[in-house]
Parts: structure tokens; sequence; C-alpha cells
């Protein structure tokens, strides 16, 4: 609760988990000592050191690409080939959209820093672009999970009490289960398509005006509009000797993909980090045998590091926090309330709401599984146990899935999301522009969401003897 309400206080979810750590601290220095011997034991040492494998991977990727300007010769080559007018110009963000899986503040950066001068010259209004930038950032990420986002999650999994949740490999598999129920998610960027190809039939009133006075005036924004400034520093610094090649940037993501991929195959899970430091490596030496130079090298890896250093103090208080949860039992004290007064079959829905106001006013998803995950997964096997449900896993990952995107949704609409922001600073789009454009056919994408689970928990899981 004092996170909660810190972040919507303070507007800063590092300072926020910061005062929630320090209050369970407190209160089990003062209710039971003992606890803190269990702190160590819960805390996900091996899920930490995935994470700092996959930030010091991406930071090295990330600034890899601001020097020998990989990523901005895939964008170039695609649009070269691909734009004859608006349409293909919003096709083609949606597909490199999809292409940076990778997902969050970093792919919005990069799309929309890319694609913006294309969009102009095209007349794709700013809010049309911010939206396609933002909707395909963090839903592609978790549709496509080969990143950091399913080894976060499984250490907040970690001590729910469920048996299907024992080990690091159960609890990845877990999340991969999960995908074909991220219903949310998959709208979002099948909205994000019908948008580009002009069919979304759920636009709202603001957005087909948007879209008829950029191709009508060229106003690529509305007047009085106060559009963010364009995030120039995430332009590529190429060498004027080096020649930027496409294929720089399919190697090292292709290589963690692999890798990623091989490595679930065969449990080999504590094999990861030396993994993608393999694959960071490999990216580093082409481009250094491709006559990039030392110092270039340098400079980018570390602008690149320093810009995840954020986001590794991020997460490293949000697993924090999901431990202080389970030592005190926090998810066993909200099932034990919560459930025998939830109908089984509203769950979802009240687990998609939750995480959806939690992520809304806090600004992010990552926090908002910190804070819900370790609550709700308990709850979910108590109103199991409490209805006898014929499909205990099927249920929880229903659940999961509600959660998971409820987080999305949230920090997708939140106007003080760093997507957001990042977005609408990357396409130069008024924040509370793209934030109410985007509102309507975000919101479309969450009703036929919590629809869809209703249905599938009133078709697919019943109460023994029914």
């Amino acid at each position: 609760m004092i996170t909660v309400l810190l972040c919507f206080w303070l507007r800063k979810p590092l300072l926020a988990l910061g005062g929630g750590i320090l209050s369970g601290l407190t209160v089990i220095g003062t209710q039971a000592p003992a606890g803190f011997a269990e702190i160590w034991k819960l805390f996900p040492l091996q899920t930490f050191l995935f994470l700092g494998a996959f930030l010091f991977f991406f930071g090295v990727v990330f600034g890899l690409w601001s020097r020998n300007g990989a990523a901005l010769a895939v964008a170039e080559q695609v649009t070269r080939r691909c734009v004859r007018g608006p349409r293909s110009a919003k096709l083609v963000t949606w597909a490199l959209g999809v292409l940076f899986f990778q997902g969050g503040g970093f792919s919005a950066l990069m799309v929309g820093a890319s694609m913006r001068p294309v969009a102009d010259r095209q007349r794709v209004s700013h809010e049309e672009l911010a939206y396609i930038v933002d909707a395909t950032a963090s839903p592609i990420s978790v549709l496509l999970p080969f990143n950091a986002w399913p080894f976060y999650v499984q250490g907040l999994l970690a001590g729910t009490g469920a048996v299907f949740l024992a080990t690091e490999a159960q609890r990845i598999g877990f999340f991969f289960q999960a995908v074909p129920l991220f219903f949310f998610a998959a709208l979002s960027v099948c909205f994000t398509l019908l948008l580009a190809l002009d069919r979304l039939p759920f636009m709202g009133r603001r957005f087909r005006a948007a879209a008829r006075r950029s191709r009508e005036t060229g106003a690529l924004d509305r007047p009085g509009a106060a559009p963010l400034a364009s995030f120039q520093a995430m332009q590529p610094q190429v060498p004027d000797h080096y020649c930027p090649q496409a294929r720089e940037f399919f190697y090292p993501m292709v290589g963690a993909c692999l890798v990623l991929g091989l490595l679930v195959a065969l449990e080999a899970i504590h094999l990861l980090p030396f993994g993608l430091l393999l694959s960071a490596g490999l990216a580093v030496w082409i481009s250094y045998r491709r006559g990039l130079g030392r110092r270039e090298l340098t400079s980018g890896i570390s602008g690149g590091l320093w810009a995840v250093l954020p986001v590794g103090g991020l997460l490293t208080a949000a697993i924090f926090l999901g431990v202080l949860s389970q030592v005190m039992g926090a998810g066993t004290w909200v099932a034990e309330i919560a459930g025998p007064h939830l109908a089984y079959w509203a769950l979802p829905i009240f687990c998609f709401v939750l995480t959806f106001l939690i992520a809304f006013g806090t600004g992010t998803s990552w926090g908002t599984f910190a804070v819900t995950l370790p609550l709700l997964i308990p709850l979910g096997l108590e109103v199991s146990a409490l209805n006898a449900l014929n499909a205990e896993l099927l249920f929880c990952l229903v659940i999961f899935a509600a959660a998971i995107n409820g987080s999305i949704f949230g920090d997708q609409c939140s106007p003080i999301s760093d997507t957001s922001i990042l977005s609408s600073m990357a396409t130069g789009c008024d924040l509370m522009d793209h934030v109410k454009t985007q509102m309507v056919p975000s919101a479309c994408a969450a009703v036929f969401a919590v629809l869809g689970w209703t249905l599938l928990v009133l078709l697919m899981i019943k109460p023994l003897g029914i």
C-alpha cells in the first residue's frame, strides 16, 4: 500500500519502491525479527544474475547500435524499399515495432526516432505514429518473450505455494504457457496493424480527426499542441569511415534468441548468463573486425550500460519488494480475506482491473508485477481450492495472463509511463494528445480481452460435480 501511494504522490517508481521496502523491513523488524534470515533465503540470487546478464547484454547491444548504425540501417533499408505513402509508412513502423521485440522505452525510442522523418514526409499524424510505437513496445515483448520478461517474472512467482511453480524451469515454462492467453497484448498489436492499414474500427473521434487533419492539411499536430522535444540523443553517431550494415542488427538478436531457446529446451537455465555474454562479445567482435575503432566501441558500450543502469536499480528494488511480500505472508493474507467473497469466474476481471489501476497510477508495469503477482497467484489457488475447480493450472494461467495484461494496459495508457513519454518524445507528439487518442482503441482491446478470459473460464473451468 505504501509503495502504491508513494508512487501516486511522488511519480517516481524507484523512490516509491524504496519507501515500500523500508516500511516492510520496519514491520519485519518489529513484528518478527527472525524474518530477516528468511529474506536472504528467499532472495532469488540466480534470477538477479539472469537479469543482470540481460541488462548487460542489452546495454552493450544498444550502445553498439549507437556507434555502428545497425538499427538505423535496418530502418533505412525497409523504408527505401517499402514506403510509398502514409499507409506503407505506418506498416513499416509497425513491422519495426514487432522486429524490436525487446520492447519498453528502448524500442519506443529507436522505432520512433527512426521512422519519424519518413512518416512526417508522408503526412502521418504524430498521434498515429505515437500509438503504433507505444502499442507495439510492451505488448510484443510478452508475445515474443525471448527477452528479460519471463526471467524477471519467474522470480516473483517463487514462494507462491503452487506445486507447478516450484522450480525456475517450471516458472519460466508457466510464462510461456500463458502467452496464448495474453489477449490484450495480442489485440493491441493487431489493432496497431489495422490502424496502419486504415482499417481500425475502434478509433474514436479524436483519432479520426487527427488522421483526417494530417492527410488533408499536412498539420501533423493539432492547433495549440505542445509536442515533446524529439529525442535526438538516440540518433546514432556513426564514424565517417564506417559503413553501417543491417545484418549487424540481427547478429546479437538471433544469437541471443538461439541461446535462450536452446538452454530452455535443455533445462540448462543456469548457463544463460554465459550465453548472453558470448552473444554480446560476438557482436562487439564483428563490429571491431569491420573497422569500428576501440574508442568508438568503448564510448558506445559505456553509454549503453549507463542507460540501462536505472532499469537495473528499479528491477532490484522490485524483486526485493516481492521477497518482503512473501516473508510477510501477504499473498496468504489476501487469499484468506478475499478468496471466500469472489466468484471464481470474476477473478480474472478483478485481477485485470486491479493491475490496471496500479500501473496507470504508478506508470510502471514491472513495478506492478512486483506488487501484485505475489498476492494474486495465491489468491487464485485459494479460490480454486474453495470452489474445487477441475483445472487449477488453467485457472492460474488465466489469472496470471489477466494480471500481466492489466499491468501492460495501465502502463500503456498512463501519462507518467516511461513508454508513453518516450513514444511522445521520439515521435514529436503532444503527450496528452497521445494518451487521449490511444485510450479508445486500448480500452476496446481491454474489453474484448476481459470477455475472452471470462468466457474461457465459464466454458473450460467448472467446480467438480457440475
